[in-house]
């Protein structure tokens, strides 16, 4: 029977932005439905990284702590660069691993546990942002005071109030496979191969039940990414026969203005993915729950419309940081800097070290920028006198890293 309902706050997309939008909406008062498509818990591609930033979110929004049945500790990393070894940090501040499937019915979980309605399993037949309202698929129809959209990397309600959900030209694409052939040890590392993909990389992600394998970057540099996907599991010795699945990423297309008046995106909508690390699980928590907060004290004075303000302001520091992570992001993937990036990451234990503190959350991007302004030039003159004094015969790089 169709019905119609009024709520406070309505959300699109129930993954981990959707559900701490709901969360912390509904922590300020306001009635909140959650719409998604699915039925939870659901299948989703992600590595399911979970750096110490996001640990620290997932507590703050839904009190939730890195347990050993929803989550792996990790303190060992491995980074390389076309087969060749760049660094091994070990004892370094932890981040964890975890599986969409159980994390994202976790959280959704939580966020019904508060009082959101839940409205899984339902699509949006129709979506009217001027008159407020939208219909489901069963024939309801819900009217919001305000609409959040964390509908994803295709969200229908940046389509609706952009014209299209991402900018085609800076999308990333990955490819993934789980391998359950590879079991890991409790100290396997977690292996990330920049350029295993263009303006890009590769992970392995070891887990208790299955290794998660996958490349990705910017998908107007791959066109051949299966392609990609292949060589990269043919050097890690792993099968071919497992079930590949792909996705877009908002690799480094974030929105600078993401939403309008009582209309506010977060997370992937919003393209709030890092686009040197590919993370996107804490800015989608972080910024889910920027958005809760903002709609439900716009809908409790009574000015809806001024969400979208309240909101601007709210994830200046997301947008901010993204900003700089964009300045960073050639002299780590474009490919003439590759050897350039290569012997720098190798021999700079600062570089290292800031890079695992990034992950951590103990550092941010605008304060590695500051410093890479300082450090950089230094760094290129050392590179560019072991070239001139290489004996000639050595191998381009010094190493077996090989260049664009």
């Amino acid at each position: 029977m169709d019905q119609s309902i009024d709520i406070d706050v309505v959300v699109i997309g129930a993954g981990p932005a959707g559900s701490a939008a709901a969360m912390s909406a509904r922590a300020q008062g306001a009635s909140v439905a959650i719409i998604d498509k699915a039925r939870f818990p659901r299948s989703k591609l992600c590595g399911g990284l979970i750096t110490g930033r996001c640990a620290q979110h997932l507590h703050d929004v839904f009190g939730l702590d890195v347990d050993c049945d929803l989550f792996e500790a990790r303190d060992d990393f491995a980074f390389f660069m076309d087969g060749a070894k760049l660094a091994r940090l070990r004892d370094v501040p932890r981040a964890y691993l975890t599986m969409r499937f159980d994390l994202d019915a976790v959280l959704f979980d939580l966020a019904l546990g508060h009082g959101a309605q839940d409205f899984s399993g339902r699509r949006v037949e129709d979506l009217d942002l001027d008159r407020r309202r939208l219909r489901l698929s069963d024939g309801t129809t819900l009217r919001f005071g305000v609409l959040i959209g964390a509908d994803g990397v295709r969200s229908r309600v940046a389509e609706a109030l952009f014209g299209q959900s991402f900018d085609p030209t800076k999308i990333g694409f990955a490819l993934e496979i789980e391998d359950k052939t590879q079991l890991a040890g409790p100290q396997a590392a977690i292996r990330v191969d920049f350029a295993a993909a263009a303006w890009g990389y590769g992970w392995s992600f070891p887990k208790k039940a299955s290794t998660t394998i996958g490349v990705g970057g910017l998908q107007v540099e791959n066109p051949a990414m299966k392609a990609r996907l292949a060589a990269y599991l043919d050097m890690l010795g792993t099968g071919q026969d497992a079930k590949i699945k792909g996705h877009f990423l908002p690799f480094g297309g974030y929105r600078n203005r993401p939403g309008r008046g009582a209309v506010l995106l977060a997370g992937d909508a919003a393209g709030f993915v890092d686009p040197i690390t590919g993370e996107g699980i804490g800015y989608a928590v972080q910024s889910g729950a920027m958005a809760g907060v903002a709609a439900a004290q716009a809908v409790a004075t009574g000015t809806p419309d001024g969400a979208f303000a309240r909101y601007l302001s709210a994830t200046r520091p997301i947008r901010n940081a993204l900003r700089c992570a964009r300045l960073l992001r050639p002299v780590i993937f474009a490919r003439p800097m590759a050897p350039f990036f290569a012997s720098t990451f190798r021999a700079s234990k600062t570089l290292k070290r800031d890079y695992m503190r990034l992950l951590a959350g103990q550092t941010e991007y605008p304060q590695i920028v500051a410093r890479a302004f300082l450090r950089v030039p230094r760094a290129a003159i050392r590179f560019l006198w072991r070239k001139i004094r290489r004996p000639k015969g050595a191998d381009r790089h010094g190493s077996q890293i090989s260049g664009g």
